[in-house]
């Protein structure tokens, strides 16, 4: 069944820097998922965690750089399964940057076919948790610099 995850969020800081969090490799393992994310259009590469087999996930997410305009939009494939090259779930992660007097206005928009409910509603708390959590690792990074 085709679903929708969409979820909003106001970061105090320039597209540029939220931009970061979500193009550098390293920057994304600190929210979401260790992976081999590259800012190049095509570019093929996966997210890893822990395998979830109660929700037939195998804990690797195959996807490919679909759209890239810098500080703007990023949009990628999602698809993942129970393992053995089965994916049940095929979707497509879009993130949208709107600048605004004081910050950044994220969307995020996960759509596409998402069978199993349980998986469903564990990624919508899930994603609002992890673009939440970049606010908190902006600031923590932040907070560093002033004491160098």
């Amino acid at each position: 069944m085709t679903r929708q995850i969409k979820h909003k969020i106001f970061y105090s800081h320039p597209a540029e820097v939220i931009w970061e969090w979500l193009t550098k490799s390293e920057l994304i393992s600190q929210w979401l998922m260790e992976n081999d994310f590259q800012p190049i259009e095509g570019h093929e590469f996966q997210f890893r965690t822990k395998p979830m087999p109660q929700f037939d996930f195998d804990g690797i997410v195959y996807c490919k750089v679909l759209e890239i305009l810098p500080f703007k939009k990023l949009s990628y494939s999602w698809k993942g399964g129970p393992g053995n090259g089965e994916i049940s779930m095929d979707s497509v992660v879009y993130w949208t940057l709107t600048e605004m007097d004081n910050g950044t206005e994220l969307t995020l928009e996960h759509r596409g076919l998402i069978d199993n409910v349980s998986i469903y509603t564990m990624m919508t708390e899930g994603w609002l948790k992890n673009i939440q959590k970049i606010d908190e690792l902006i600031s923590l990074a932040k907070n560093r610099e002033a004491k160098v």
